[in-house]
């Protein structure tokens, strides 16, 4: 399937082979993954205050809305479309969810993650999934 064909819910990440492009090896790992869903810095910088607004409410117990959007782009200095944008590539990658009108940290990107290098390692390598 060639990107352009992929499904509107569907989000790109940019992968290095380079070991010395490894996110952790990184001195700001968060900006380094973002930069890799993002073309522009600015909107990876913007991503991640996005996420850390999204994971400071879960944990205080008040769950950020959808239905608080306004507010939300304009702390953000995004545009709509921008902002729309943004909150569709981060869906799209698993990294957050919505569940009754409020947003949620997810950890389906994690799990996308680990069964790609799982079935590369075993089909692809043919090692043994528990030397992974």
């Amino acid at each position: 399937m060639k990107v352009k064909e992929a499904p509107k819910t569907s989000t790109s990440i940019i992968v290095r082979s380079a070991s010395n492009a490894r996110i952790t090896q990184s001195k700001n790992p968060f900006l380094e993954l973002m930069r890799r869903l993002f073309r522009k810095e600015e909107v990876a910088m913007k991503a991640i205050r996005f996420i850390s607004m999204i994971d400071e409410r879960q944990k205080a117990g008040r769950p950020l809305r959808v239905d608080e959007w306004e507010k939300v782009m304009e702390e953000l200095g995004m545009v709509r479309s921008s902002f729309y944008s943004m909150r569709n590539k981060l869906l799209g990658a698993g990294m957050i969810t919505i569940r009754n009108g409020e947003y949620h940290l997810s950890g389906v990107f994690s799990r996308d993650l680990v069964d790609m290098a799982r079935w590369w390692w075993t089909a692809v390598l043919g090692y043994d999934p528990d030397t992974l």
